[in-house]
């Protein structure tokens, strides 16, 4: 058993509970989503790259932090999927409820005062960004959004001609690295794709921030074969491996902001550094 099963909430029977975590102990929520990844990438290829990321995370900070990965969200805000067979979206109500419900019982159910959320769906971001402030008014925890895929593109160089978004070059070799036996390449088309025309209308509805959009992956004015980004069939498991080193390294700095150094009484009464 790795390092990452072995930091794997869900394993522990009951009366470990207390016996493991404590008030230094972080738990590590993925969060994911049931939607189209194109012809080649599952439908719960969000909540996969989540899981087996946390759980690399928890092995890779294995004794200088105590993570504790707990079974992952597989459902979340998939609107702009909805016209694919397949996809399943919960509304902004139930999604932000379930979350703040399932936070709620961890702090009740354990010593720790620290949730880490690993988020693998972009149309979850926005929700989580607002729902921390409300988690830690609420609760009183240190909390933490991090998204695995934002976290490795600030650090790692792309000069791809159409942004990468969803079921892409990126997004393709993340799941080469995490779960390549997930991937089926020969199911994607044959012919060239994506259209690079389409980086204009990308940028202007997807990544704009003078206007917000409703968007949809089946528009062919930003999407080919339900695909936002570079052609998948570049998609390498070795780009994928420097894709989830990339952000590995960067959490270091993410995890000493959620629980500072200090006394374990000073780390619980202060909110962690913005």
């Amino acid at each position: 058993m790795d390092d990452g099963q072995k930091q794997s909430y869900g394993r522990l029977t009951a009366p470990r509970v207390t016996a493991e975590l404590n008030s230094q102990s972080i738990l590590c929520l993925p969060v994911g989503s049931l939607e189209q990844h194109g012809p080649h990438l599952p439908l719960n290829t969000d909540t996969v790259i989540a899981e087996r990321f946390a759980a690399r995370l928890a092995a890779h900070v294995a004794g200088r932090r105590d993570l504790w990965v707990v079974p992952p969200i597989p459902y979340g805000l998939s609107p702009e999927h909805a016209w694919a067979p397949g996809s399943v979206t919960l509304n902004i109500p139930l999604y932000t409820t379930l979350i703040e419900a399932l936070v709620g019982e961890y702090v009740r159910a354990t010593p720790s005062r620290a949730v880490l959320i690993v988020n693998g769906h972009g149309g979850n971001k926005g929700v989580l960004e607002a729902l921390v402030h409300q988690l830690q008014r609420t609760h009183g925890v240190a909390t933490c959004v991090i998204n695995p895929g934002s976290l490795a593109a600030s650090r790692v160089q792309s000069d791809d001609e159409v942004p990468e978004v969803h079921a892409g070059i990126s997004e393709t070799s993340l799941m080469l690295a995490l779960a390549p036996d997930h991937v089926q390449l020969d199911l994607l088309p044959t012919g060239s794709f994506p259209n690079p025309g389409q980086r204009k209308e990308i940028q202007r509805l997807v990544f704009g921030r003078s206007g917000t959009w409703p968007w949809s992956s089946d528009n062919p004015a930003i999407a080919t074969h339900g695909v936002i980004g570079g052609d998948p069939r570049r998609a390498t498991a070795a780009h994928g491996h420097t894709l989830v080193a990339a952000a590995l390294n960067a959490c270091g700095d993410v995890l000493d902001r959620l629980t500072p150094q200090g006394p374990t009484d000073e780390r619980r009464n202060h909110a962690p550094h913005p």
